[in-house]
């Protein structure tokens, strides 16, 4: 088989793949015959083939895909109205301290934005598939570890945490997920990550404040 009749095949299978593919996968289409090198290459050829189209090739965590190019994508909407489900600025803020600070416990989440985290953020973000436990810190209680998944970035159209926009300041990690494709909810009033908790020292015993039930 010669490059050209490589390349469609290439070109075919990720047109026609629900998933993104990983190279391993790829390498399949040619039992091996093709060495990972010479698909590299041959992907860099499609994407620059797809340059001035509609949709691009792109590499991803979880491998490559054709997707719409995001300027298109509010013309694309209009073929389906139905809103994308709306995240609470509280929900923003639990998924951006995660995904910066990973790994991170429950603890820790709560230490940068001063309230309670609610349960219910923490499954919604789970059932989303965008965090995942990856282990316990060996400290009193062995509180889980939280980290962002591949389906995370996947969804962001990210190949690596890398990727995510840089922030200036710790206390303006929500900020840094502003700039992604997330559908977050106005009426949720913002809380500044770096908003002091209760002072400890006149109350031991009181907990964070609770977190809104909705999410």
């Amino acid at each position: 088989m010669n490059t050209a009749d490589a390349r469609r095949v290439l070109e075919t299978a990720l047109i026609c793949a629900q998933q993104p593919l990983p190279l391993r996968e790829l390498a399949v289409l040619f039992d091996g015959a093709v060495s990972p090198d010479s698909l590299k290459l041959m992907l860099g050829d499609l994407q620059q083939e797809w340059s001035q189209r509609g949709v691009e090739l792109v590499q991803v965590a979880s491998g490559w895909r054709f997707q719409s190019r995001p300027e298109l994508r509010p013309f694309l909407d209009k073929l389906h109205p139905e809103k994308p489900p709306k995240y609470t600025r509280a929900t923003m803020e639990t998924l951006a301290i995660i995904a910066y600070r990973q790994p991170v416990t429950r603890g820790d989440i709560e230490d940068i934005r001063g309230v309670t985290v609610n349960s219910l953020t923490i499954k919604q973000l789970e059932d989303r598939g965008w965090i995942e436990v990856i282990g316990h810190r060996e400290t009193v209680g062995r509180p889980a570890l939280f980290a962002t998944t591949r389906q995370f970035l996947d969804d962001l159209g990210l190949a690596s945490l890398d990727q995510l926009p840089p922030i200036e300041h710790p206390s303006a990690i929500a900020q840094g997920l502003d700039a992604l494709p997330f559908d977050s909810d106005p009426a949720e009033p913002e809380l500044p990550l770096d908003e002091p908790q209760a002072p400890a020292a006149q109350h031991p015993t009181q907990p964070h404040p609770e977190e809104p039930d909705h999410v």
